[in-house]
């Protein structure tokens, strides 16, 4: 089957997530797009076989099929300094607040999202993670012995034939809304927050996709630890990762500066809107102590 438009995806994805007949109305207010638009656009869903009375098909959701989120990779081998003293005993992921570890949040969004096939790359005190099987027996573990001397680009390079179609995530990351992690992807992309101003890690944009990656900026968009990586893109990554880590310095690079950074013309990224509240990461102790009071004792 040929690709999807944009608009067929955006309203097929509507009408699934919908579970129930949208009205055209409706689909306006959810999808943007204008009424003379869905109108046209329900008619090619119709005539391709994709929609029939106001619902999609099983042809439908096998066009959707390559835009489908199959798996996720969760970086979770380091040591969490910032954290000292909850990361001495343990790994920062694994932390609890308000009595539920930080990677739950995220782990449980995946399964709620239909993505059961989920890696984790692990060092600092890796065995601790294997608490985790209990509650999600569907995790793989890929091992990072060289966590203490290469930056998180070595869990990537583990995890590098595992990026088509695959969330990678930073698995320190507090998620207040589920939402944000979704089934379907028409192209790669960062979740990010918009901004004035930052001092943290931030994307310069231009008509929706990252053209620079920096730390603090103006008018920018802030860099949220959660991607998405279409099949052609973490095919891509399989070749570029091992190449960057390789060279020289590579040992200190972020992973993601690969396809931000030093092999940006292989990629097209997408910068995807969340908001400040949807999601925390907490950097220091004293921060997890404000959010949790629990811990200030």
């Amino acid at each position: 089957m040929e690709a999807l438009s944009r608009k067929q995806f955006g309203i097929l994805v509507a009408m699934i997530e919908a579970k129930t007949a949208l009205t055209q109305r409706e689909l306006e207010s959810v999808t943007g797009f204008s009424l003379g638009t869905i109108n046209k656009v329900i008619k090619e869903l119709n005539e391709l076989g994709l929609v029939e009375n106001g619902q999609v098909t099983e042809k439908g959701v096998e066009a959707l099929e390559p835009y489908r989120a199959k798996r996720a990779v969760f970086i979770a081998a380091g040591f969490g300094s910032r954290m000292v003293p909850i990361t001495l005993n343990t790994p920062k992921p694994l932390v609890r607040v308000h009595g539920k570890r930080i990677i739950d949040t995220l782990l449980d969004a995946c399964l709620e999202a239909g993505i059961e096939e989920i890696y984790i790359a692990r060092g600092y005190l890796a065995e601790q993670f294997d608490q985790l099987l209990y509650k999600y027996p569907n995790i793989h573990f890929l091992e990072n012995p060289v966590y203490n001397e290469a930056n998180n680009i070595s869990s990537a390079v583990l995890a590098r034939n595992l990026l088509s179609n695959a969330y990678v995530f930073e698995a320190d990351l507090l998620l207040s809304n589920p939402k944000i992690i979704t089934k379907y992807h028409y192209t790669s992309d960062f979740l990010a927050i918009p901004k004035d101003r930052t001092d943290d890690w931030c994307f310069v944009v231009k008509d929706g996709v990252i053209r620079e990656e920096k730390v603090g900026g103006e008018n920018c968009w802030q860099m949220v630890g959660i991607s998405y990586w279409n099949q052609e893109a973490g095919e891509k990554l399989a070749e570029d990762l091992p190449k960057v880590y390789e060279g020289p310095g590579g040992k200190e690079r972020y992973w993601e500066q690969v396809p931000l950074v030093y092999c940006k013309d292989n990629y097209k990224v997408e910068v995807r809107e969340c908001k400040e509240e949807d999601i925390v990461e907490i950097d220091t102790f004293r921060e997890l102590k404000q959010i949790d009071p629990s811990y200030d004792v």
